[in-house]
């Protein structure tokens, strides 16, 4: 009895674990998406999420420093990106939900980089 309860246990805290590992999109509004156009000022290729981050010029002229929070390497890979797919300096055009209270951060569901588009990730 004391080997099965132990099993039962071990069984219980592998399917636990991955529910304290994630958390939710819960500072996202899924309601609101936009779209930008701007320069790649870093690609970060990182563990546990990735880091597109943009400048971005404003309808004042200003210039807002946006950043879109991709997925895990290990599974941006199966969307074809790689640490070198983009680059600082290059154009582009994200479509994005975006945080509930206005920070310049959000979720991309749409990249277009030197004509190539990238999309799906949510």
């Amino acid at each position: 009895m004391r080997t099965r309860d132990i099993f039962l246990a071990g069984l219980l805290i592998m399917v636990a674990l991955p529910v304290f590992a994630h958390h939710g999109n819960a500072a996202i509004d899924n309601s609101k998406q936009i779209t930008v156009t701007g320069t790649i000022t870093a690609w970060v290729w990182a563990n546990p999420h990735s880091w597109l981050k943009m400048d971005v010029m404003n309808e004042k002229g200003e210039v807002d420093h946006w950043v879109f929070e991709e997925n895990a390497p290990a599974t941006l890979v199966g969307y074809g990106l790689t640490r070198h797919t983009f680059k600082a300096g290059e154009m582009a055009t994200v479509t994005a939900r975006v945080a509930k209270n206005g920070a310049l951060v959000g979720r991309p569901s749409k990249i277009v980089v030197n004509g190539k588009s990238y999309g799906g990730f949510n």
